[in-house]
């Protein structure tokens, strides 16, 4: 059986194939992932006990609104309408987070070691996802969308080593001596 590849541009598209249907689906999920996840990053905030894990977490509240219109401008670069389909690995992820919060006491490090935790999965949830995504847009020749998605993915990544030196510099330590 023969397949036709239709890519125009930079941007170029595959059609209407179930391929470029199921990317777009994928975009979708992630853009909700990453819409819940900006309104749960500020309560996981508020229950950090130390500053440096509540900044941590402020400034990937903002990075995050930034996610979310670099997805917006991915879903204009291939024609599409910017439209969330609920993602229940993300809705697992924060309620996981929202457990965490309700079985730790409140201003332990034992705390913070567990919102720790929590936000590391979510974060390996987005690198695994925006790097196969950036994957699919290069094998569809849309280069532009695959440049998008690398920014977002190296962010991510930052964001998770990030929460590594936070957790290896201190809190590990103290909230096992707590």
């Amino acid at each position: 059986m023969e397949t036709t590849k239709k890519v125009t541009g930079k941007t170029g598209k595959m059609g209407n194939s179930e391929f470029h249907e199921f990317f777009v689906d994928e975009l979708k999920d992630i853009y909700w992932a990453e819409k819940h996840l900006s309104k749960a990053l500020p309560k996981m905030q508020k229950a950090a006990t130390s500053h440096e894990l509540a900044d941590a977490f402020e400034k990937h509240t903002e990075e995050t609104k930034t996610h979310i219109t670099t997805l917006e401008q991915v879903f204009e670069l291939l024609g599409e309408k910017a439209q969330a389909k609920k993602c229940d690995a993300m809705e697992g992820l924060v309620e996981e987070a929202n457990a965490i919060i309700a079985d730790t006491e409140t201003g332990t490090l034992t705390r913070d070691a567990g919102l720790i935790l929590a936000a590391q999965k979510v974060e390996h949830y987005e690198i695994a996802t925006y790097g196969t995504l950036r994957t699919l847009a290069g094998t569809m020749g849309h280069s532009d969308v695959m440049e998008l998605l690398q920014r977002t993915l190296d962010n991510e990544k930052a964001t998770d080593v990030a929460l590594t030196e936070v957790a290896e510099n201190f809190v590990n330590e103290q909230a096992a001596a707590e």
